[in-house]
């Protein structure tokens, strides 16, 4: 992600619509703070369900369902609900 002050979007922006094109994301600010976000707007194509199979693995801890559904220990419950 780029981040640019206006004056600079204005100045170059043939050169910043082509890094969009290239698929980054560029920030516009205005004395420093982001005012605009310059994103593709062509569609990425489309999603198919279970491309990912058999290329990613996932540690068997993952599945264990105390892993999952054990209550949060108190220190991490209050960051959480920002009692931190």
């Amino acid at each position: 992600m780029v981040t640019v002050n206006v004056h600079e979007a204005k100045t170059h922006l043939s050169r910043l619509l082509a890094q969009v094109e290239a698929g980054e994301e560029v920030i516009i600010a205005r004395n420093g703070a982001p005012v605009a976000r310059l994103v593709s707007c062509r569609p990425r194509g489309k999603r198919l369900p279970g491309s990912w199979k058999g290329r990613i693995e996932l540690d068997e801890a993952v599945f264990d369902d105390s892993f999952f559904f054990d209550p949060l220990p108190e220190e991490d419950l209050a960051a959480w609900e920002g009692r931190a």
